[in-house]
């Protein structure tokens, strides 16, 4: 088992950035790949970025890319999410995932374990 923790989201004013954390306790984190996604109301949860288990290879959703920066330490179990230039459209609760093994980085289904979530608001 893999316990994550997101935290780090809030309310921000349009073109503000905001830096999420997930925090990964139970199991070995270097050997996990991790994934961001988001999910705003009445909406179905979408990738946002991933990163390999070495951190070595990251992949980034059209509509954050050049935006948002995904990063690891695996020194500290912790995988961070920077996210710049925020949008309203950006709204959402943003969740951490892990899975040892993937067949795809940006289909969620294939994400073993999920944190709760932390709530990003943009204000334009």
């Amino acid at each position: 088992q893999v316990q994550l923790v997101e935290a780090g989201g809030g309310l921000v004013q349009a073109g503000g950035s905001l830096r999420l954390s997930c925090a990964a306790s139970g199991r070995t984190f270097s050997n996990y790949h991790m994934g961001w996604f988001r999910q705003a109301p009445g909406e179905e949860r979408e990738f946002v970025a991933a990163s390999s288990y070495s951190g070595s290879n990251t992949y980034y959703a059209d509509s954050v890319k050049g935006r948002f920066a995904i990063s690891r330490d695996n020194a500290k179990n912790t995988a961070y999410l920077q996210l710049n230039s925020l949008k309203p459209a950006d709204t959402a609760i943003y969740y951490c995932a892990a899975s040892f093994l993937l067949k795809s980085y940006t289909d969620p289904t294939g994400y073993a374990y999920w944190g709760q979530g932390t709530q990003v608001t943009v204000s334009s």
